[in-house]
């Protein structure tokens, strides 16, 4: 914990702000200003309410409704639609039907039956605990620096000694009916408590006014992080370290080279994506003493441990003597050691109606003195995965230092990782997009072709790393694709494809920024007309370099990759209708992509023992959006035609057998065919996409 005036929360609280707007709109504006700051919970963590007087639209009367999110809701970013809204008299009136602790689970399937106004946002195993509270603003929040309390094994004592009788304490209840009523007999009968510190699971908050629920939660949360800096002040954490970090640059070349390899040994049943951090928290423990030993115990909060699963894996690798061939050596037998251990617990902590077991690999890898490694089904996973990682490392050295950490229990943490509510949300979950898991890596990123198969891809679930050498479009091109998709799904690198160890050095950024990779689209392109005897051996060389060196380059750093994650692997060059049909003064172009065109058959035989398949796409008179037509290229072509620039486009239409013109999202279309499973059978194949041109019919 710092011990600075910095690590307090700020009020953020703005009266002017506040007093513009209705009711459902000043608790949509309290949640985000809570879920702003990591701090006070972790992503999709905590929940809030408010219980606001509404106009029932069946019978006209001020009804109390209970506003309070929805099921798989996020405060930080939550809006008005993210609430679910019931009636409290019905919410009230389940009492009467509960039948207690071993029924409590039927429950849930009484609240759409308590909706206000239709509203189809579905409510929360939460929503008893608000409902409950007889207050009219409830906050709950998973705080790092609470649940370095709660998860201690003094926890109450601390609880009374930092906050006295403001703040109660309540011993651990999974949430759900039986929570809520604890919580409604805790507030009757101590009325003048301002919240209440669940063990090992977070803190709830209350007021009369929005206002005042959301300074007591932000007062709370700062007076346990100045107790904690105050009685940790001068102590080690974690013990001390044990060893010494690797430096920035060697702890990524580490976390390069095992990324691949943990997610092919663990992506048999589905892809994994991965997340890296080495951020000062992560390397602190991963290079402590205790690490071991802490990590083993597993996480406390429910939020923390169903994003993490029952503890993470401590992978084999001393930064003293960095043997990384002996941990990648070591890796296999570690993870089925992993697998083993966690069906075990499977089965110890099994019910007779439980689910069956699901994926056996761990989540989170920690490496010593280099960072940690999560790997989930999709990029954004992984990442809050670290995220919520980060958190229990956070609680883990405030409750290590003031007292004994405890994990939640072995059998308590099987419930709710199995918890058959929790099952029938998974299964309610949509279906994967086709390319969900997997990792494209485009060249020529940031132009026409690249950017429409980046989008072509992602919009199928895919992460694209896009890599191109003119810097200014790449940054436009990574701003589009994020906004459409997602910042999580698209990682820029500036790349020149004829530069050896730029090309290594991309693919190393792609295992950091990813885990991997299993997709190529090999589509740096430049153009050149002129007679051969106007022909310089620098424009020969040019061409050669980008379009047969460059595609050389990226496929070798590709079967690379793939052959260390062995799970396969998709390469697609873009090549063109020219490598097939010879066009006038364009020797040098015309002959390099013809060597595209062969290179891409000689990889398609080496490639298919592993599982590698390698397909071409020709384009042909590809003008919208294309940087090849912007320059010099477009009126040698003319010239070669013996016709106007603006007349391009329409002869090449015309000489068309189709008569049609062909646009990026063409291109892109036959490259999305042959990297998803659709052409799983094809290999060495070429697919034109020139609206009909017999000269290059490939039979």
């Amino acid at each position: 914990m710092s011990s600075s005036a910095s690590s307090r929360l700020a009020n953020l609280w703005d009266d002017a702000k506040a007093a513009a707007m209705s009711e459902p709109e000043r608790l949509v504006y309290r949640s985000n200003l809570l879920g702003s700051d990591k701090r006070v919970t972790n992503y999709g963590g905590g929940n809030t309410s408010s219980k606001i007087f509404e106009t029932d639209p069946l019978t006209g009367q001020s009804v109390e409704v209970l506003w309070v999110k929805g099921s798989g809701g996020d405060v930080g970013t939550i809006k008005l639609d993210g609430f679910s809204t019931l009636y409290m008299d019905k919410l009230r009136a389940l009492k009467g039907l509960y039948r207690g602790l071993e029924h409590e689970d039927e429950m849930v399937g009484y609240l759409p039956h308590a909706t206000f106004n239709l509203n189809p946002r579905a409510a929360s195993i939460d929503t008893p605990l608000h409902a409950y509270v007889p207050k009219p603003f409830v906050d709950h929040m998973h705080p790092d620096a609470i649940i370095a309390i709660a998860a201690s094994a003094d926890s109450k004592a601390l609880t009374q000694e930092i906050f006295g009788s403001e703040i109660g304490w309540l011993p651990w209840k999974r949430p759900g009916f039986e929570l809520g009523l604890w919580l409604e007999t805790f507030c009757l009968e101590n009325p003048d408590a301002r919240g209440v510190i669940l063990e090992s699971h977070g803190l709830f908050t209350w007021g009369d006014t929005p206002k005042e629920c959301y300074e007591t939660t932000i007062e709370i949360i700062n007076r346990a992080i100045e107790w904690l800096e105050e009685r940790t002040a001068g102590t080690p954490a974690f013990g001390g370290p044990a060893v010494t970090p690797l430096s920035a640059e060697e702890r990524r070349a580490v976390a390069a080279r095992l990324m691949p390899a943990i997610r092919g040994m663990i992506s048999a049943d589905s892809k994994k994506l991965g997340h890296f951090d080495d951020s000062d928290a992560v390397l602190e423990f991963v290079s402590s003493r205790d690490m071991r030993a802490l990590a083993a115990l597993g996480t406390s909060c429910p939020d923390h441990f169903l994003r993490t699963k029952i503890r993470p894996l401590v992978v084999d690798f001393d930064p003293a003597n960095p043997d990384l061939d002996a941990t990648l050596g070591g890796l296999g037998a570690a993870l089925e050691a992993y697998r083993a251990d966690y069906a075990a617990y499977y089965e110890r902590s099994r019910r007779p109606d439980s689910p069956a077991m699901r994926d056996a690999n761990a989540v989170v890898y920690l490496v010593p003195g280099v960072g940690m490694l999560t790997f989930a089904k999709d990029k954004a996973t992984a990442r809050i995965s670290g995220e919520f990682y980060v958190n229990a490392i956070n609680v883990m050295r405030g409750a290590s230092a003031v007292s004994t950490y405890r994990g939640l229990d072995e059998q308590e943490a099987f419930d709710i990782e199995y918890w058959l509510l929790e099952e029938a949300k998974l299964q309610r979950m949509p279906k994967p997009k086709s390319l969900a898991g997997h990792v494209a890596f485009i060249t020529g990123g940031a132009g026409g072709i690249g950017k429409a198969t980046a989008g072509r891809l992602m919009a199928e679930g895919a992460c694209v790393v896009i890599a191109d050498i003119d810097e200014a479009a790449l940054g436009s091109a990574t701003e589009e694709l994020g906004a459409r998709f997602g910042k999580d799904f698209v990682h820029p690198v500036r790349l020149d494809v004829t530069d050896e160890a730029g090309v290594a050095m991309a693919f190393k950024a792609m295992a950091l920024a990813f885990g991997g990779g299993d997709i190529l689209v090999s589509n740096a392109g430049i153009s050149s007309s002129a007679p051969i005897e106007d022909t310089e051996l620098s424009m020969w060389n040019r061409n050669m370099d980008i379009l047969a060196k460059g595609y050389f380059l990226v496929s070798r750093e590709a079967f690379r990759l793939f052959k260390t994650q062995k799970i396969g692997g998709n390469i697609v060059f873009i090549a063109s209708k020219n490598g097939l049909a010879a066009s006038p003064n364009a020797a040098a172009y015309c002959t390099a992509k013809a060597a595209e065109i062969h290179l891409a058959r000689c990889l398609a035989l080496e490639g298919a023992g592993e599982a590698i398949r390698v397909n071409t796409v020709n384009p042909d008179a590809v003008l919208r959006g294309s940087k090849i037509w912007t320059g010099e290229w477009r009126e040698q072509r003319a010239a070669a035609y013996k016709m106007a620039p603006d007349e391009l486009e329409e002869h090449y239409r015309q000489r068309s057998m189709l008569k049609r013109s062909v646009y990026p999202e063409d291109i892109a279309e036959a490259v999305y065919f042959l990297a998803s499973d659709m052409s799983a059978k094809s290999t060495g194949n070429i697919i034109n996409v020139d609206a009909g041109n017999a000269q290059s019919f490939t039979r």
